[in-house]
């Protein structure tokens, strides 16, 4: 479930942030897209979210059920290596990890945004 908490800043992406950004793309069958995407709620909320260095995860699912994206933002690499190595998170990404058919995460930064005028 989001956090709604009023007065919490929702995710920025702005190139002039010196944060890690996680892109992690899940390939899923559309019958387990839900409980991935459940599962990836529930890791984000019981254990991510209070781990140093945290700062937003945003799920999103594909409309065709095959895919789940997470776009997490760390506060550094560095956090994001030591969350990895946080038993309460592998126990998470390793029940998402049994429901994907494939993961393909990776660390950015962002360059550059766009917007509207």
């Amino acid at each position: 479930m989001p956090d709604t908490t009023p007065g919490v800043a929702p995710t920025v992406i702005d190139a002039e942030q010196d944060i890690a950004t996680l892109i992690n793309v899940f390939t899923v069958s559309p019958e387990r897209q839900l409980q991935l995407v459940e599962i990836l709620e529930e890791a984000t909320e019981q254990v991510m979210r209070h781990l140093p260095g945290f700062r937003s995860a945003n799920i999103h699912a594909s409309s065709d059920g095959t895919k789940v994206v997470n776009y997490a933002q760390w506060a550094s690499a560095e956090d994001f290596h030591a969350m990895l190595k946080d038993p309460a998170a592998g126990e998470h990404m390793s029940r998402a990890g049994e429901l994907a058919e494939s993961i393909d995460p990776n660390l950015y930064r962002v360059v550059s945004t766009h917007h509207r005028r």
